[in-house]
């Protein structure tokens, strides 16, 4: 049976059209994205108030003792404090609404190796954060802070600690943060 030259010419490239197509394989649809983070709930927006480029004072004080950065990252899911002393050292803290456990984490790590989780929310017009922890001698103690926005757009962070369960408190610092000139 006589072969036609095109039947011929078709059948010698038939190999090498195959051996093409299966070194050049057409790229797998890569799966879609992942959406970010639905981090939009209103209770996400609660600490707000507090983001910002801050000079930090003991509160009724003229005397700056630090400036502080809080900048809202990570698809608005996470507000980063840097905490700059100006006699060194420093810290910083990631704070995040939790919608799984209906309150607010924070994390505070520094430059002493200080590390402490605290836990909390709004209480009127304040943000109110605390966390257990350990005394020298190992007994529990906690430590709460209250964070709350001035009428004049500063906001007060004031600390205080309890060793007896939280029956009572007794103050631990007093800050005010000012806007620091020319950034917010």
């Amino acid at each position: 049976m006589p072969v036609s030259v095109r039947a011929a010419a078709t059948m010698l490239l038939l190999p090498f059209a195959w051996a093409a197509s299966a070194q050049n394989p057409s790229p797998p649809t890569a799966p879609a994205a992942p959406p970010p983070p639905a981090c939009t709930a209103p209770e996400h927006r609660q600490f707000d108030f507090w983001v910002g480029r801050w000079d930090v004072y003991p509160t009724g004080t003229q005397r700056l003792v630090a400036h502080s950065l809080i900048e809202r990252l990570y698809a608005d899911c996470v507000i980063r404090e840097s905490w700059m002393p100006i006699r060194g050292g420093g810290g910083s803290s990631l704070n995040t609404w939790r919608p799984d456990e209906r309150h607010w984490r924070q994390l505070w790590a520094d430059s002493s190796n200080g590390w402490i989780e605290f836990s909390g929310g709004m209480e009127g017009q304040a943000m109110v954060l605390t966390a257990s922890t350990p005394t020298a001698n190992g007994s529990p103690s906690q430590t709460r802070m209250t964070y709350t926005r001035n009428a004049d757009g500063s906001v007060r962070q004031a600390g205080t600690v309890s060793s007896d369960g939280g029956q009572t408190w007794q103050p631990s610092f007093d800050f005010t943060y000012v806007p620091a000139a020319g950034g917010s």
